[in-house]
């Protein structure tokens, strides 16, 4: 029999993984803060509940992916938190990127009330969502993390247990610096092409397959040439994460000069107002510095 499940989160990507979840055969009730959110998943048959604590009355397992640190404490722990109506040996499974110091603090809270966590942030944009392809970096205890494998299945392909509670958002952290910097350097590119003379798309063409091929290549360059800044992954969110990351390094005296860099330019996108743009609107930001 499977468990049941909630789904506290219902955005970009909460959406479509709860689809998925759904077209899955399981059971799923569902909140979100703005009711509205709720009618695409309700209309694919998962239930409406009026609060996280409702879900979590009515689920083994439960999944939360909205903001930041703050958005999960409250969802968890606030006053009609998941933690309200846990039951004993529930589960709670966090795939927001959230501090890991944060996420310890409400796994030992959980645990202390006869629940479990796992913090399982993910990777791959609204695409993977979409596609049931994330990349999950998962922390907490290894028999949790098993017994929770098979809902991981239906969200993600790379489903990886990285150690213990706050070891997930850790790794995720880790996949912020890759994937920014990384976005850095292909901004660059597109515009040292289109500079020079040479056409982006034959530039990006040549070199993906090669040891200049990442993600961020194959799939944001292109929406860069087409000056396409819809959000897959939006630029206020990826600056969370980059100061998550920085906070995290700043408390292990740990230097992170690219990460550094990549961080102002974002701040540079939100300066003129396209925090809720894609990601791949950083090469505004590094246009704007021959102006």
């Amino acid at each position: 029999m499977k468990d049941r499940l909630g789904f506290i989160g219902l955005g970009i990507m909460g959406e479509p993984m709860c689809l998925n979840l759904l077209k899955s055969g399981y059971s799923v009730t569902v909140f979100n803060r703005t009711a509205s959110k709720m009618e695409q998943v309700t209309g694919a048959g998962a239930v409406p509940a009026d609060s996280p604590g409702a879900v979590a009355e009515k689920s083994d397992i439960i999944i939360t992916i909205v903001s930041d640190s703050p958005d999960v404490k409250a969802v968890i722990l606030g006053k009609n938190g998941v933690i309200r109506g846990l039951r004993k040996n529930a589960v709670v499974i966090d795939m927001s990127t959230i501090s890991p110091a944060v996420t310890q603090k409400i796994a030992k809270t959980l645990e202390k009330k006869g629940g479990h966590m796992l913090d399982a942030p993910v990777s791959g944009g609204d695409t993977g969502a979409k596609a049931g392809t994330l990349a999950i970096m998962a922390g907490g205890r290894k028999e949790i993390f098993e017994r929770c494998l098979p809902v991981l299945k239906v969200l993600g392909k790379t489903i990886t247990h990285v150690g213990g509670h706050g070891m997930g958002q850790t790794v995720k952290l880790c996949n912020q610096i890759l994937v920014s910097v990384t976005n850095m350097a292909v901004s660059e590119a597109v515009l040292f092409a289109r500079k020079a003379g040479v056409d982006p798309n034959l530039m990006i063409q040549a070199v993906s397959q090669g040891a200049a091929g990442s993600w961020q290549l194959s799939n944001l360059a292109p929406k860069m040439v087409r000056e396409d800044y819809a959000p897959g992954f939006m630029i206020d969110l990826q600056l969370k994460d980059l100061r998550l990351a920085l906070e995290t390094a700043g408390a292990m005296a740990q230097p992170l000069p690219g990460l550094t860099l990549v961080h102002e330019l974002f701040l540079m996108n939100q300066k003129h107002r396209e925090g809720k743009e894609g990601t791949q609107a950083l090469i505004k930001s590094i246009d704007r510095l021959a102006l």
